[in-house]
């Protein structure tokens, strides 16, 4: 069965590899750059003057402007998570390679919870236009932290992650 599906992907392994770089792309960079330019600043002015309604009200646009954009993270993932695998079985790769191995650790261990907790917090329970739009402060003001602390945790191991990942797959040092 395995033999059969590399047969059929490998004459494609290229067009695999290029849709499966393209959404690594749209997933690392999509957020990256409105987390570091726009939500740290403002949740650093935000900081320092909680009390300040217009800051509290700009932390909270922004909060919710990051949920929206995180869409298209949360659409390059679940791509990220067809095209790897059709890679693996296109290129022959298997775990017995050092560096593969080490990719899907760090994918399974650290990428897979990640995305899950951002997709909870940006998407279900934790969305903050919809905790808004159902008039509970408390619980918008929770949403807000929580996905705050999450960011704080999460953004330092991704940063670092992302590009060990790239550096596995594009070098394969071992």
């Amino acid at each position: 069965m395995v033999e059969a599906a590399q047969q059929l992907l490998a004459p494609y392994y290229f067009q695999i590899k290029f849709v499966h770089l393209l959404f690594v792309a749209v997933w690392f960079m999509s957020t990256s750059v409105a987390y570091r330019f726009y939500l740290l600043p403002i949740f650093r002015h935000w900081m320092n003057a909680p009390e300040e309604l217009d800051a509290v009200r700009l932390r909270n646009w922004a909060m919710e402007r990051f949920d929206d954009g995180a869409i298209l993270e949360h659409i390059a993932f679940p791509m990220l998570l067809i095209t790897g695998p059709m890679l693996m079985i296109a290129g022959g790769w298997t775990p017995a390679a050092g560096w593969f191995a080490m990719k899907l650790v760090i994918v399974v261990l650290v990428f897979i919870p990640v995305e899950i907790l951002d997709y909870h917090l940006a998407h279900f329970a934790g969305n903050k236009e919809k905790i808004r739009a159902s008039g509970s402060g408390e619980a918008y003001e929770a949403a807000i932290h929580t996905h705050w602390w999450f960011l704080i945790v999460s953004s330092p191991i991704v940063i670092v992650t992302i590009p060990y990942v790239l550096y596995l797959a594009i070098v394969k040092p071992f």
